[in-house]
């Protein structure tokens, strides 16, 4: 096991399954201590105790992302055990509108209800600016605090501009817009922390089999968490970025991911 996050400790939502669970696994593995963030308590216990069973310094943290109260009651957890945090990973999110690379639930723009977006933004993005807002004072008390927001390449206006995109059908309107709003989170929260040691990017994982889009994705979440090939600018790469690492970008498996 490497040692070389040894004394970090690593917040990841959603991460008692999926990407969540691997972005944990491998930081752990790297030697970090890390945060399972779980709206269920049972779940996040059991994935944490999953992960001690490979050695990993893993603790359980119930984290509802549109619960303020658990928002709070975590970063007063976290502050009372540690003092900082070193690392946090926004993975948490849904896709209220169906499977967002365009499975058979998913809706013409003009056909989503309102309360579907709402219910979308209520995760995807409130939650992200809850989460980063409420843990902000700790990131600061570290020494080099990295926000990971995971993103999408559906929330790329670029892409979904494109008529020759790989998922140029997939227009969902919850899902991608609630992305591209986490873009923006990240470029205007970058350029607000760019004199402190803290860096803020957004990671596409690409289209990885989760819960989110029925497990249709070709990658794993191995795969989904650290890329293997290029600029490795996913959410493991971006969580441990050296001091001279990039902020207030948007990046994948094969580097700059247009806006």
């Amino acid at each position: 096991m490497s040692e070389d996050l040894k004394g970090k400790v690593a917040l990841i939502t959603g991460a008692n399954k999926g990407i969540g669970y691997e972005i944990a696994r491998q930081l752990g593995s790297r030697s970090a201590t890390v945060l399972v963030g779980a709206r269920d308590i049972k779940r996040g216990e059991e994935a944490a105790n999953k992960l001690r069973l490979n050695e990993i310094d893993a603790r359980s943290v119930q984290l509802d992302v549109t619960d303020q109260k658990t928002i709070d009651s975590a970063a007063k957890q976290i502050e009372s055990e540690f003092g900082k945090l070193d690392i946090l990973v926004n993975n948490a999110g849904i896709a209220s509108d169906g499977d967002a690379y365009g499975g058979k639930l998913r809706l013409p723009p003009s056909q989503v209800d309102i309360e579907t977006l709402r219910h979308t933004y209520e995760t995807n993005v409130f939650g992200v600016f809850a989460i980063i807002k409420t843990l902000l004072p700790l990131l600061k008390k570290s020494t080099a605090g990295r926000i990971v927001n995971l993103s999408s390449g559906l929330g790329s206006l670029t892409q979904n501009s494109d008529p020759n995109y790989e998922f140029a059908n997939a227009k969902s309107l919850a899902y991608n817009s609630s992305k591209t709003a986490v873009n923006a989170i990240t470029v205007l929260l970058a350029a607000e922390l760019k004199d402190t040691s803290i860096k803020v990017n957004a990671a596409d994982p690409g289209f990885t089999a989760t819960d989110l889009n029925q497990h249709q994705g070709y990658r794993t979440v191995e795969q989904g968490a650290i890329p293997t090939g290029g600029y490795a600018g996913a959410a493991v790469r971006l969580a441990t970025l050296p001091d001279d690492g990039s902020s207030g970008g948007f990046f994948d498996e094969d580097g700059v991911v247009p806006w």
